[in-house]
């Protein structure tokens, strides 16, 4: 298949249990819950398929968990002659992206979203940060209301025409929810996450996340994948920079869509769990072509699709 991109999520798409069906009927994804185990200090195995779901929810097992199975669906697609032209992910699925690009190997890239998991939820103290999804509303009058908010509240993710996540501050989050639902928003949801993520408050934790980037063995991307950070490629110069940068600065997933859209591609698959970004895709544009590959069930779906 021409154009062909694969997208990888980020945190929130986690559930107990998830990955088990691969590891089942897939030796190659096994292996890669294997080697997730060798890498880290602990059985993320168990806790994937055991939970509880609290404990899979904490930031700096969830990032490593929505890794190794994005890798692991990764590796299924590849063994079966299915790889991609492209790559792009939503904030920790960036690095499933560069995975996937050769550009980072998946025992030094587990390490390192635990590191990160860790310091991005040790950045504000609990209770001190929200984030919310704010829908139906344009995006210029979301960014113009949390800029007459007190305190810090910002557009931190860009998804989709009609959808934005904002964070900061609990207090000003809030009154940001409260202006945009008067102000005729279709939905305003608060999301069950500790800590405000891509805002300003966050930059202790890139900057504490740099010297573990700097000792790791990153190479340029051996296809495009682009950040989130700037909406462009990666160059291989700015691997750690934008790393660092994309903890605190916002998620421009819906101008990351577009640059590959302007580059032709047209055929979007998403690898891990859920099915989350292919709606967005589908929103930014109709015509394009999305797939889901989160189960051993999808999977076969799409391996069937004619290439």
């Amino acid at each position: 298949m021409d154009k062909l991109a694969f997208l990888f999520p980020g945190q929130g798409s986690q559930y107990v249990g998830m990955g088990m069906d691969l590891a089942t009927k897939y030796k190659v994804a096994a292996d890669v819950f294997a080697e997730a185990d060798r890498a880290l200090d602990f059985s993320l195995r168990e806790v994937m398929w055991d939970g509880p779901a609290e404990h899979l929810a904490q930031t700096a097992i969830t990032q490593p968990a929505i890794l190794a199975v994005s890798v692991a669906i990764t590796r299924v697609l590849a063994a079966n002659g299915s790889s991609p032209r492209a790559a792009m992910g939503l904030s920790l699925g960036e690095y499933s992206a560069l995975v996937a690009a050769d550009s980072l190997s998946f025992s030094t890239a587990i390490r390192l979203v635990h590191q990160r998991g860790r310091l991005m939820q040790e950045a504000v103290p609990l209770g001190q940060g929200a984030v919310a999804v704010i829908m139906g509303l344009a995006t210029p009058l979301v960014e113009e209301v949390c800029a007459g908010t007190a305190g810090v509240v910002l557009v931190a993710n860009y998804n989709c025409p009609g959808q934005v996540a904002v964070a900061g501050e609990v207090q000003s989050v809030e009154a940001v929810m409260q202006k945009c639902s008067a102000l005729g928003a279709k939905r305003v949801v608060k999301l069950p996450v500790s800590a405000p993520f891509h805002t300003p408050l966050l930059g202790g934790a890139g900057e504490a996340l740099r010297p573990h980037l700097e000792k790791s063995e990153l190479k340029p991307p051996q296809i495009p994948v682009v950040n989130n950070v700037t909406a462009e490629y990666f160059t291989g110069d700015d691997l750690v920079s934008l790393l660092v940068r994309q903890v605190s600065s916002p998620v421009r997933f819906e101008d990351c869509v577009r640059r590959l859209l302007a580059d032709g591609f047209m055929h979007f698959v998403e690898i891990g769990p859920g099915a989350t970004l292919g709606s967005f895709v589908r929103r930014i544009e109709k015509s394009a072509t999305v797939y889901t590959a989160d189960t051993a069930e999808n999977i076969e779906k799409f391996l069937e699709v004619p290439r």
